[in-house]
């Protein structure tokens, strides 16, 4: 079949099942333990702490959750200002609104899409109590300088790692580095559980007021490991447990990893080595990975030389039945963001970029002539332009 023939739609993303998810499901049902922090929670934590050399690993119900769990366990008050970049996901900002804390965001690097660690000490105040970094694609910020910023002011760092179970800065892995981290277990992640998360607390001082947040504000964990002879209403909390059906389908994924992880790294490469061409010709720029980042094959994406071209090109793969995407609108020009957050310089590169980039269809086992046929629609677009 020519590949200018289409006749399936390629969707944006699939997500991929081991096969053993059944299997635990089934384990939990038959437990009699369903809800949260059961014995296939206690097995996804330990499993994770062994895998990325943590010190504690909580399970949440979304990545969302952790944040707000991360700005809790801080102490953040109202009036606290958390910097941060304004190319993210909503929840990144919302989360910390939670607490009362403000939003300052900071332009982002034009290679990475990384909060750009040179504009950060600019926007510290004697307000600010935290850095947040969120590690675009799986690739890491410049966490050495960012750390030592840290500790120059007397910061606290939260990690956003929503994309990067898997990945490593200098040989250490994402959500590590910072005072707390967090992943996303998302359906659209690399490691699934249709809805979920993780904080990842990595100094032991920050345990037991995590622990008791996570369970609704009560000492039960301390209860359940004989500490108090009785559980109680410590301090102000939420419902962030995960069930152990979730629990159950993350076991499955957890212990696939490698493999999952090898896949994607397959299919970026793929996509990677497609486009050169179409870089050299000044068409689009690629995706950029520091030499001491490694990533984690999360999603591939493009960068056009213009908002028009961003917009011509989706329409034209999707009237060719290729389903792709732009990514985060600025979240400093939102209404949500002029009116609770705070943007003190502007943000070039953020704007402009957010209209340029576009994300590729991308998944587990994504078949080579799948991703060359996406590959060959993207070119046939810029060779059919005037």
């Amino acid at each position: 079949m020519p590949l200018d023939v289409m006749v399936d739609t390629i969707p944006f993303n699939k997500p991929f099942l081991t096969g053993d998810e059944l299997i635990y499901l089934q384990q939990a049902l038959s437990q009699n333990h369903l809800s949260g922090n059961g014995p296939l929670t206690k097995q996804c934590q330990r499993l994770m702490e062994t895998m990325i050399s943590a010190h504690k690993v909580l399970l949440t119900h979304s990545a969302t959750a952790a944040l707000e769990m991360s700005g809790l366990v801080m102490g953040l008050k109202p009036g606290d200002e958390v910097i941060m970049p304004s190319f993210t996901f909503v929840s990144t900002a919302s989360a910390f609104l939670m607490s009362g804390a403000v939003p300052v965001f900071v332009d982002i690097r034009p290679d990475t899409l990384n909060l750009d660690e040179t504009k950060i000490e600019a926007a510290i105040t004697e307000r600010t109590r935290a850095i947040v970094v969120v590690h675009y694609a799986g690739v890491s910020c410049e966490m050495k300088r960012i750390q030592e910023l840290a500790n120059q002011h007397g910061l606290r760092i939260i990690e956003d790692a929503a994309h990067s179970f898997g990945s490593r800065y200098q040989g250490r892995a994402l959500g590590t580095w910072g005072d707390l981290g967090i992943y996303s277990f998302h359906e659209t992640k690399n490691i699934i559980a249709g809805e979920g998360g993780a904080l990842i607390i990595n100094h032991p001082h920050w345990l037991q007021s995590a622990e008791i947040i996570w369970e609704k504000g009560t000492n039960r964990a301390q209860f359940f490991r004989g500490e108090v002879d009785k559980y109680t209403w410590v301090r102000p909390g939420s419902s962030y447990l995960p069930s152990e059906l979730t629990a159950a389908v993350l076991f499955a994924q957890l212990q696939k990893s490698d493999l999952i992880l090898q896949s994607r790294l397959q299919v970026w490469n793929e996509y990677h080595r497609a486009f050169e061409p179409l870089e050299q010709q000044g068409l689009i720029t690629r995706p950029t990975i520091p030499d001491q980042c490694e990533h984690n094959g999360h999603l591939y994406y493009i960068l056009t030389h213009s908002p028009a071209v961003q917009k011509g090109l989706i329409a034209f793969l999707k009237a060719h039945h290729i389903h792709a995407l732009f990514h985060y609108a600025p979240l400093h020009l939102s209404a949500a963001g002029k009116k609770y957050c705070k943007a003190p310089v502007p943000l070039p590169y953020t704007e402009a970029l957010s209209e340029q980039l576009i994300r590729l269809p991308f998944w587990t086992g994504m078949p080579a002539d799948v991703i060359h046929q996406v590959v060959h629609q993207v070119g046939r677009y810029f060779s059919d332009s005037p």
